[in-house]
């Protein structure tokens, strides 16, 4: 019979197991991750990883989630925060600077190496859909902070911004000598799109 947790336990071991795959993730990727590795680090036995994700595939799936969120949520704080109002030239500065702050991350090796397409294969296809929900959802949140943005088109704008975010994956065949500053353009392109009537 499976052993039963408390939340607090529950919670306890959830929250090691997504620490201790992050770790992996970065030091190992996603290929040489194995649940045998996740909890020798957690020091759990191994039917008990089983009671808490279905796959390995599952829980870096939610520490990918996780990084997404977390980056997400720092941009709506940071626009929450702006007293003077915000711009166009300011969301282009504010998109810009969070991608940044993703160069050199795991998710960025992850994805260059291709190993986070093959993580996506490998999961139901609803999960990559309810994923892709979400950014709508915080794009459509984005779009109600900001006063001027047109509220029609809202997917289209939140795929052209994941398409520039895997535009990183391109620093070579882009140009590396001139990538920040095509990555700008790019991004002030979708965000003066974004506002209405905004002056060029």
């Amino acid at each position: 019979m499976p052993k039963t947790f408390s939340d607090s336990e529950r919670a306890y071991i959830k929250a090691r197991l997504m620490e201790e795959a992050e770790k992996c993730l970065d030091l190992f990727g996603i290929r040489r991750t194995t649940v045998d590795e996740l909890v020798k680090r957690v020091n759990i036995p191994k039917g008990t990883f089983y009671l808490f994700y279905e796959s390995k595939e599952h829980l870096l799936f939610d520490v990918f989630c996780k990084l997404h969120d977390e980056v997400q949520e720092k941009m709506m704080d940071d626009i929450s925060v702006m007293k003077d109002g915000i711009d166009a030239e300011k969301l282009t500065d504010l998109i810009f600077r969070l991608y940044k702050s993703l160069d050199g991350t795991y998710l960025l090796k992850l994805m260059t190496s291709g190993e986070l397409e093959l993580l996506f294969r490998k999961l139901p296809p609803e999960l990559s859909k309810l994923h892709t929900d979400k950014d709508d959802f915080r794009v459509e949140e984005l779009v109600a902070m900001v006063p001027n943005i047109k509220a029609e088109n809202i997917r289209v704008f939140s795929a052209a911004i994941r398409g520039i975010f895997i535009s990183l994956l391109h620093k070579k065949e882009v140009g590396e000598d001139v990538f920040d500053e095509a990555l700008r353009v790019m991004i002030r392109g979708v965000v003066i799109q974004m506002f209405e009537g905004e002056k060029q």
